[in-house]
């Protein structure tokens, strides 16, 4: 099959935008301006971007101030120069605290339409409020002490003041400002965009067959789309998602406990929820060790044998675990480069 069949059924595009969202591109500061493969991404029409809203939003993304004892900010467990994620299997939030499931990669998450592991935040809004009184992260007392919190750090009322107007220093708009810098995260230029939109041999050899084998073996059933996570558009907070492992009685998913999370059921309550997951993303995948929802899955390699096993009852060759690891290390794509930002 010639090369641009394989490129239409992925149906690699860029995003479409729906009703009552707006494309946020352009803005400068290395926010997606130029970018190959990720053109854009859906912002909220009650939420636009500004640069002072993301200076904010960067200031409190960082401040570990928000967390209960100053120790832990959204960085630490969604490091920037660490993919995105932290390298842990579980993230330790306030007091050495840890949950049961591995930080999902900032990078690229304003193009999911739901956030979390399970989908359970519609937005990056709502995600952002979650970790601030989440017990096992920065384990606030409430949202109200997130925000009295801020408030008595001096500097953050005059900027609230001057991006969203006077007395505007609320929870609503603490996540609205930290949203907004998040979706100035997004990468792109990947060896695979350059692939596919201007120098059909940017691929190797090898990644070439593997994007093949990545096609061939069902991989695709799951990972389509621009950010290889699903078919776009959905609506705002329609994730896309799906049974993980299907076949459970293999010996990759009993090593790895896959099994022992139930998954969206958790917060659904709903059957056929059980062990149902938001399909995460493949870019940059290579950066983001250790995977899986528990992180107990080590390297790369391993997790593509694990997904084959798992997802489609398929025992890979070491041939196509090395090639189609190769193909997932194409999607590795620029990150603006993030400087710490001087806190008030």
């Amino acid at each position: 099959m010639k090369k641009s069949s394989f490129l239409s059924l992925l149906a690699v595009t860029p995003l479409v935008v729906t009703s009552g969202i707006l494309l946020a591109q352009g803005m400068g500061g290395g926010m997606m301006g130029g970018m190959r493969g990720m053109s854009g991404v859906q912002v909220p029409a009650d939420n636009p971007i500004t640069p002072a809203k993301v200076a904010l939003g960067k200031q409190l993304y960082f401040d570990a101030r928000l967390s209960k004892d100053g120790t832990v900010s959204c960085n630490s467990c969604h490091d920037l120069k660490a993919g995105g994620a932290d390298n842990k299997p579980v993230s330790t939030g306030v007091g050495g605290a840890q949950g049961s499931r591995n930080s999902p990669t900032v990078w690229n998450a304003a193009l999911h339409n739901a956030q979390f592991w399970d989908g359970r935040a519609p937005s990056l809004e709502e995600q952002a409020k979650g970790p601030l009184t989440n017990p096992v992260e920065m384990a606030m007392p409430s949202l109200d002490a997130v925000v009295a919190r801020v408030k008595g750090i001096p500097g953050y009322g005059n900027q609230f003041d001057a991006v969203f107007g006077k007395n505007s220093l609320t929870i609503d708009n603490i996540a609205r400002a930290i949203a907004t810098y998040e979706r100035t995260l997004v990468s792109g230029n990947s060896t695979f965009d350059n692939f596919r939109f201007t120098d059909k041999s940017a691929l190797s050899q090898t990644q070439w067959q593997g994007f093949k084998t990545f096609r061939e073996v069902g991989c695709v059933q799951c990972h389509m789309g621009p950010d290889f996570a699903g078919p776009p558009p959905l609506a705002r907070g329609d994730g896309f998602y799906q049974k993980f492992p299907l076949f459970a009685e293999g010996t990759l998913v009993t090593k790895y406990k896959l099994q022992d999370d139930l998954g969206r059921f958790d917060t659904t309550q709903q059957v056929g929820d059980e062990h149902v997951w938001r399909v995460p993303s493949m870019r940059n995948v290579k950066e983001t060790a250790p995977y899986f929802h528990n992180g107990m899955v080590p390297t790369l390699e391993e997790a593509v044998r694990v997904c084959a096993a798992g997802g489609n009852n398929r025992d890979l060759t070491q041939g196509e675990v090395k090639s189609i690891t190769a193909f997932l290390g194409s999607l590795s794509g620029v990150l603006p480069e993030q400087k710490m930002p001087k806190l008030p």
